[in-house]
Formats: C-alpha cells, structure tokens, sequence
C-alpha cells in the first residue's frame, strides 16, 4: 500500500464514530477521529439547556441496548469514570384512568400484572429473555448467518408483522397500550411490516440488561468512550466539519458516521451511477418535536409506579397511539400526540440542583415539521400527571429544522438516520454485498443509516469497522 499519514480517517463522533475509530485502533490501526462540532458525542450529548446546573441531555437519553451490544463488551469504560444507572421500572405507561402498566426488570412480576394477558405477555418474549445474549448479537449483525437460525426465525416471524396484527395477542387495555407505546418506537404507522420488531427487542431487553441511564448523562458515555479512544492511541480533532475529501490527511481507509445527503456532497462526485443513484432514493422518516424541562420538583404522576420509572410513554390506549402514529405520517399534527418521556433526574442526583429535577419529553411530528408542539406535549404530561404545569421553572424546545441544525444527521429531523421500514431494513443505504463499503474504494459508511439502523448500540461503526479490516488489512 501507498505510505499515508493515517491508516483510517472516521468522520464523525456520534456512538458509531466513536465505535468504528476504537474497534480500528484496537486493532493496531493509526486512526483520526474528525468532529465538526466542539464537543464529540453526536447523539450522546448533554448540556445545560434551561438553567444553570440542570443537566439535559439533548438527543438520546435511556440506553437499552448499549451493554448488551457486541461492540461494547469489547470496552471498559469504569475506570474513565462512567457509570449506568438502572431504574427498577424502566417503563411505565400511564392510562387515562389513573392505573398504568409498568415493565419492571423480572419478566414474571411484568407479565403478573397484565391480568389476562399474563400468558400472552410470557409467550411473546420468554424466548428472547432466555437467550438474550445470543439473539441481540444475531440482531444487532444482522448479515451474518444466526447461530440458533431456528430461534431466530421464530422471532423473525413475530417481528415482521405489523404492530397493529401483533395487539391481537393482548386482551386487556394495559396489554394493547402498552404494546402500543413500545411499537410506537418503530416510528412509522402500525400497520406497516416489521414495526413489530422494536417493540420485541425493547420489551426483553429491559428484562436482560434493563434500560439504564448513564450518571450525569448521555455525554458521559461519549467522553468515557473518546478517552478510552485516546488511552490506547486514538487521535481526535473537533471544529473539524468536512465538506470534501480534499479536506481530510491521506488515509488508507475513510469511514463516514454520516447519512447518505452528507455523503453525497462529500464524496458523490467519487461514486458510480449506480450507488449514486441508490443514495439519491435514501427515504428518511418521521422526525421529532423536543422539550427539556427544568423542575421544581418530581412530576406528580396519578398513577402508582410511574413516579419511579425512567422511561414514560404517555399515549393512553393502543387505539389513540396507532391513530397519532398513523395521522403524523400522513403529514399530520395530532392534537392528542404519542408522547415520550424520561426523568433521568428521579434517579441520578446530578442532573439537578437539590430537590429539583430535570424531564427529557419528544412526540413525532412530519419530516421538516416547524410546528411549535409544546402545548401539546405539555397537554399530554398534564393528562396523566395533574398540576405538572405549576412545577415548570424552564423550558427548552427544538423543532424538526432546529434538530437538524443541532445534527446535520438529523435530516428533516429524523433521528434514525431514515426509516426501518422492510425497504430499507437490510439494504440502507444501499443495496449491496456489504452496505458499508461505497462504490469507491477505501471510502465507507458506518452511520445509523447502515444495519442494524439507530440507537445507542455502536453496531454500524462496529460492523463498518471489521468490514474495512477484512477488505484492507486482513492481517491485523
């Protein structure tokens, strides 16, 4: 090979980033890390949006498939000061009528207080719980033959239904709408295929390895992740924003945490028609509307539990849910929107200043949405938490468009890095041999628009990473 300044070159410090540039340099790689913001982290930042002293963090909050992610297990963060933190409910959903249903960490006391649908609950994902380790891997590697390919083909077909075919199991109110609110992570409308599939993965997830929060917040986990980078012989240069590779040292192999419109304008005039033209067709999804609030004091929730938890989903009935979901898609705003919470402060004192406490909130909204859903959001909270407005102290709030200013990954406001739908389940971005390599040789991708798609779990710059060791340096 040509004598270059670095063997691989990672653009971008969001998990992925951060996961491709370790997994490179563990290997023996000399490797760059390029950031364009002041701080890395991409969606694991944290900062004071209100006031002084309330730590919120600004995009991903709750983390259910970090510790079970293959690429983590290959990192100790402890020693660089990190810390999870595990609610004893790491769900609660609320209902109109003052009860809830509540996820708790055994999967026998969750699925007891269900009533009826206690079996129905158990049959879903006793599976799952019982062989979490070897499922999530086969997963979160999705193009990689499984290891128990019998196991994981009976939770493929309960994963590729519809969210709407798979409420039928569930009998109760509590059953259906909490289903609802765990499908409405999928971000597409219910009667979609495969928008089963994250509500599965969540629901044993949070039964295995729960869904914990990290202590100070999500920033926490980037900087624990960048100095472990750095121990071993990473390098990082943030206010470093690429727009061309005549940008960037000479390298080997150039890895790009970004979605296919940021890899376009960077590296497209590089590309065959072909790949060019698959990019082009990249669909992006449903975005976000965001508040962070700062408290006086603890959400005052109607129902028994959800004081406690660290994730809410606030949607009442499964019907309510999938009617919102759906009518978002449609490019609609509905006045009763899915709204997601966590009160990361409930558990971890150091969000807030004593006694006070910081709540992190979002419903969907259309892509490019600029509507102001604040009320609306602040509507919901109230519906289920009565004088919740009276311990507002601050707010923060960011739109689709501000989303995608604060993250250019962001595209429209779509924090998935576009949409897992069937389409692009196992070609994002493209369709190919390897999604992670580009047309052009030594370039890849290893965003969230790549397998296994988003969420705090470093799988793309994982499997990006042992793509580009395998194609360029299969001795180390």
């Amino acid at each position: 090979m040509t004598q270059t300044e670095y063997d691989a070159i990672v653009v971008g410090s969001g998990p992925n980033g951060l996961a491709a540039a370790i997994t490179l340099q563990q290997a023996g790689l000399k490797v760059l890390l390029v950031e364009g913001k002041k701080t890395i982290g991409g969606g694991l930042r944290s900062a004071e949006l209100t006031l002084p002293g309330f730590i919120h963090d600004i995009c991903s909050a709750i983390h259910p498939l970090a510790i079970a992610a293959p690429f983590f297990k290959t990192v100790s963060l402890e020693k660089f000061g990190f810390e999870f933190i595990h609610p004893a409910i790491p769900l609660a959903h609320p209902f109109e009528d003052g009860t809830a249903a509540l996820i708790k960490r055994s999967l026998e006391e969750t699925a007891a207080l269900l009533g009826t649908d206690e079996k129905t609950y158990q049959q879903l994902i006793h599976l799952l719980v019982a062989k979490w380790d070897t499922f999530i891997g086969d997963t979160l590697n999705p193009l990689s033959f499984p290891k128990h390919p019998f196991d994981f083909a009976r939770f493929g077909l309960n994963a590729i239904q519809p969210a709407m075919w798979l409420s039928k199991h569930f009998s109760t109110k509590h059953g259906k709408g909490l289903w609802g609110g765990l499908a409405a992570h999928s971000i597409q409308p219910f009667h979609k295929l495969t928008t089963s599939a994250i509500g599965l993965v969540l629901m044993a997830a949070a039964h295995t390895n729960g869904w914990p929060i990290p202590k100070g917040g999500s920033q926490q986990l980037a900087n624990a992740l960048a100095a472990y980078f750095v121990s071993i012989g990473g390098k990082i240069e943030t206010q470093f924003y690429v727009e061309s590779l005549g940008q960037l040292p000479s390298a080997k192999a150039v890895l790009f945490d970004v979605t296919p419109r940021q890899l376009l304008k960077i590296a497209g005039h590089t590309f065959s028609s072909i790949y060019k033209w698959q990019l082009e067709k990249y669909r992006y999804g449903m975005s976000v509307f965001k508040v962070d609030w700062a408290l006086d004091g603890p959400v005052p929730f109607a129902s028994e539990g959800s004081a406690m938890a660290g994730t809410l989903h606030l949607g009442n009935t499964f019907q309510e849910i999938a009617w919102s979901e759906g009518q978002t898609w449609k490019g609609k705003h509905p006045e009763k929107p899915f709204v997601l919470l966590a009160q990361p402060s409930v558990l971890d004192a150091t969000r807030a200043p004593a006694g006070k406490h910081t709540l992190w909130g979002y419903c969907h909204v259309p892509n490019g949405s600029t509507k102001d859903m604040t009320e609306a959001i602040e509507r919901q909270v109230e519906r289920f938490a009565p004088g919740f407005r009276e311990r507002i102290l601050a707010k923060h709030v960011m739109n689709s468009v501000q989303m995608e200013e604060h993250n250019p990954n962001y595209v429209g406001g779509d924090i998935n890095g576009g949409v897992i739908d069937l389409g692009q389940l196992f070609t994002r971005p493209a369709l190919r041999w390897s999604p992670y390599r580009t047309s052009t040789k030594g370039l890849y991708i290893c965003s969230s628009s790549t397998p296994p798609g988003g969420g705090i779990h470093g799988m793309c710059g994982y499997n990006a990473a042992r793509r580009v060791l395998k194609d360029l340096f299969p001795k180390n």
